[in-house]
């Protein structure tokens, strides 16, 4: 699928926009300051595919806590600026690999030219993330608004002759982010960091995410994409590598098909489809696996799937591509297709 050209930034290696993929990105929810907690949750998410990762940076001690961060992971490092300007510039001197700076509540364009003077010279770009509901007072809410307010922040980056800027448009409502983000493709250059701001928990923001930044990718606009969910933010990447996969715009991502059950069913399929989900999300593999309740339809309906077992009484087939292999005891039904996952 063809992306909607955009300027490149390079975040410490990691290019962002003038590219057809679209960058995995995560946020901690540890404490930056406590080195050891956000270091062991950085190098999980690095496993499951995160491939940027930003922290709160609220005082002076989660500046200073970048350095001693960036030693200990593989991936950059993005520093959450709000209110406070000063931090920027504390951060970005501990080695932080790009800024987020929120128009709704940093105001002061003399602060402002000195963070992007600095990140200038040290190569550092800044996001200007702007959020529906922080907007300055002077704007009224609505996608407009969001356009406005950061024309008014890319004026000054603009000034200086900085150009290494991201955006985003974010909005708790999934079609108020469509529309923002529409707009803003249509009006700036620059690479856009695709998100739905306080969607929710997993089931809500699943939902929010894939109708907003479904919408947008498949338009071919987005360059970055963070899914925010209330939860362990590992379940983020999975869910953003799901979308993207979906999408056509990412790979090395299993897929599971089951049915939703019904009366046919003779088995327990639920925990095993719950149980092979979350081993499945470990992977790094192009592969389709089927869990079929029965036996009636199950290897017609997934015949697309590379492996799968439907369930009868007291056994299940085991599937390849649409072909039966053989019977499996029902108590054995994991255990056979991991193996059979493992050897693919």
């Amino acid at each position: 699928m063809k992306r909607t050209e955009t300027r490149a930034i390079d975040v410490n290696g990691v290019k962002i926009g003038g590219q057809d993929k679209v960058v995995i990105q995560s946020m901690t929810n540890t404490k930056t300051k406590d080195v050891e907690k956000t270091v062991a949750q950085i190098q999980a998410l690095e496993e499951r595919g995160c491939e940027v990762i930003r922290v709160a940076v609220l005082d002076g001690e989660d500046a200073k806590a970048i350095k001693d961060i960036k030693e200990r992971i593989h991936i950059p490092i993005v520093a959450d600026i709000h209110f406070n300007p000063d931090l920027a510039i504390k951060a970005i001197e501990s080695g932080v690999d790009k800024i987020r700076l929120n128009p709704g509540n940093i105001e002061d364009e003399a602060k402002i030219k000195e963070v992007v003077t600095l990140a200038k010279a040290h190569h550092i770009p800044i996001r200007i993330g702007i959020n529906s509901g922080s907007l300055n007072k002077k704007y009224e809410k609505s996608e407009v608004s969001m356009i406005e307010s950061a024309k008014d922040h890319i004026r000054i980056l603009e000034a200086l002759d900085f150009h290494d800027i991201c955006l985003s448009f974010k909005s708790s409502d999934p079609l108020e982010t469509i529309r923002a983000y529409r707009l803003a493709s249509e009006t700036f250059p620059y690479p856009l960091h695709l998100g739905v701001t306080e969607a929710g928990g997993l089931l809500d923001s699943t939902i929010k995410s894939s109708l907003a930044l479904g919408s947008l990718l498949l338009d071919g606009i987005g360059d970055t994409i963070r899914i925010s969910i209330s939860d362990d933010p590992i379940k983020e990447i999975a869910v953003a590598k799901k979308l993207l996969k979906a999408c056509g715009l990412y790979k090395n991502v299993p897929t599971l098909i089951s049915c939703p059950t019904c009366g046919r069913i003779q088995y327990d399929m639920l925990p095993i489809v719950k149980e092979m989900e979350e081993y499945l999300d470990t992977l790094d593999k192009d592969i389709k696996v089927a869990i079929m309740g029965c036996a009636v339809n199950g290897p017609g309906e997934a015949k697309g799937a590379d492996i799968g077992i439907a369930g009868m009484k007291d056994s299940a087939l085991l599937f390849k591509k649409g072909t039966i292999i053989k019977t499996i005891p029902q108590a054995d039904i994991i255990k056979v297709l991991k193996e059979e996952i493992e050897k693919f």
